[in-house]
């Protein structure tokens, strides 16, 4: 029988949350915030003139152009970078709310789970789009990529307690999750890295 505190609500739910997931929220959702908002002032400055070159594009792999020209860059019909602002707004705000003393629901917490697993599967799908159909990285994105992972396992550790045995190995499986990307990245791109030595 779970035990409950005189407010009714299961005491593991109104217990005070962790404040190293309020810092990672407000950390890593500001940093996602200002590359999506980066990103956003990029594609405004290629609409306004189609000869722009974005400062994230430095050479043909890391090119940002590349990529706000592909199909990838505005699934729903807008571009992508606004779902981000309009995501780590939330990431942010609920870090902040969480270090003022904010205790989420269950339902809350379900929510920034519900939320942060489409934004990596829907992140990991983007990566896949960037290495094998435009054949271009997005710097900016690829902050976007690396602070979206950590945000969705630490949410899913948090409001998961079937995911509790994963806790003690939670930084190395986080550190194999980027491993394998960068993987990935250096073997796409690997005559193009070799061409540079």
């Amino acid at each position: 029988m779970s035990t409950r505190t005189e407010t009714g609500r299961p005491a593991a739910e109104a217990a005070a949350p962790s404040r190293g997931l309020a810092w990672l929220y407000v950390i890593a959702g500001g940093i996602g915030l200002l590359a999506s908002g980066a990103l956003t002032l990029e594609k405004i400055a290629r609409l306004r003139d189609p000869d722009y070159i974005p400062t994230c594009s430095f050479n043909p792999v890391l090119s940002c152009g590349s990529v706000m020209d592909s199909s990838q860059a505005a699934v729903l019909g807008f571009p992508n970078p606004l779902l981000g602002i309009g995501g780590f707004a939330v990431v942010v705000t609920t870090g902040v709310a969480m270090l003022a003393g904010f205790r989420p629901p269950r339902w809350y917490r379900a929510g920034m789970v519900a939320g942060s697993t489409v934004a990596v599967v829907f992140i990991h799908w983007l990566i896949a789009s960037s290495l094998y159909d435009i054949g271009a990285l997005c710097p900016y994105c690829m902050v976007v990529w690396a602070v979206t992972i950590p945000i969705f396992w630490y949410s899913a550790l948090d409001a998961w307690p079937a995911l509790a045995p994963l806790r003690r190995v939670h930084s190395a499986i986080l550190a194999l999750w980027y491993v394998v990307i960068i993987a990935l990245v250096v073997q796409r791109f690997w005559s193009y890295w070799t061409s540079l030595v």
